[in-house]
């Protein structure tokens, strides 16, 4: 999948311009990319188009014009775009609630490594986590996490060969298992393994 260039990013005066529209467009395009793991987790899957609308946002909020500005934009969001053999999601733990919330992060401690995807029969696909940095810190967990899902050859064959995609969690205070994915989802995370 292409990495951001400033060639692929609209100016701030362009974006002015076609900031509903374009808006819209990546709305659209996130829902075939939203899978929801329960009533409380979600994984967001990211592409080019998901991470071009971050960046664009982050120039037009801090008002960013300058090349090494951009450079920096560009840099930090990169490295959630799929490379062709990988899913890379934005894993979020979402309680209305902030009372609620603070009390589910702390019994959901290392939710992050017990995600898991599955194509077919063949063994569970676990992310790795948090290769940034450290988003637990022994007594809590982040509403936030960034996974990455790295597939083998054998695990791309089978899918694009049609096997049924499913996803889940399997911490023990969060149980959830969706088999199969929905269409939508799957077919558009066929696409970030090309």
């Amino acid at each position: 999948m292409q990495k951001l260039t400033r060639d692929n990013l609209y100016t701030l005066e362009k974006y002015a311009e076609i900031r509903q529209t374009f808006r819209a467009d990546v709305m659209r395009h996130k829902r075939s990319r939203r899978l929801p793991l329960g009533t409380n987790a979600t994984l967001y899957f990211e592409d080019s188009m998901t991470m071009q609308y971050q960046v664009q946002e982050m120039l037009r909020i801090e008002r960013i014009f300058e090349p090494a500005g951009i450079a920096e934009e560009i840099a930090a969001y990169n490295p959630l775009i799929p490379d062709g053999t990988n899913w890379k999601a934005t894993f979020m733990i979402e309680f209305p609630d902030a009372e609620e919330r603070a009390a589910m992060l702390k019994q959901l401690l290392h939710i992050e490594n017990h995600v898991w995807m599955q194509i077919g029969d063949l063994p569970l696909l676990r992310p790795i986590a948090d290769e940034d940095l450290e988003r637990s810190d022994g007594e809590k967990t982040s509403a936030v996490h960034f996974l990455r899902f790295e597939l083998s050859p054998q695990q791309i064959g089978a899918l694009k060969d049609g096997a049924e995609l499913a996803g889940g969690i399997d911490h023990a205070n969060c149980q959830v298992e969706i088999r199969p994915v929905d269409n939508k989802v799957r077919n558009s995370l066929l696409k970030d393994l090309d």
